[in-house]
């Protein structure tokens, strides 16, 4: 990736941090999962505690982080799957995160019935 474009994804990416920050703050959310570049990480994180908000850092590799944040509780409960990759949930893992996150419950109950199949 070159320069310029590594820029404006960094900068996109941080735009799309404050956009999550400010829906957590109204109570559209109760967490998030948002997924950065390291480089990030340090800004993200003084602007999380300044804010006064919980997170948990799951390193995913040498360039990027799944930063979880939220009410105190959700964070929790992350923190208890034991940072483990996502596709390595078990679904009720799976179901738990997907609710807190705030996707649609029929369809996470879909998704749960159709991994507990498999499982």
């Amino acid at each position: 990736m070159d320069s310029g474009v590594k820029k404006s994804f960094v900068k996109y990416n941080y735009e799309l941090f404050a956009h999550h920050l400010y829906e957590l703050e109204k109570g559209l959310r109760h967490l998030v999962l948002h997924t950065a570049p390291i480089e990030v990480m340090g800004e993200m994180i003084r602007k999380l505690e300044k804010s006064d908000v919980t997170f948990h850092i799951q390193e995913l590799s040498k360039e990027k982080i799944n930063l979880f944040f939220g009410e105190k509780e959700c964070v929790e409960i992350v923190k208890r799957f034991k940072n483990k990759d996502l596709n390595k949930y078990t679904p009720e893992e799976d179901f738990i995160l997907g609710i807190m996150l705030g996707y649609d419950t029929l369809k996470q109950t879909k998704r749960y019935l159709k991994f507990k199949d498999k499982y």
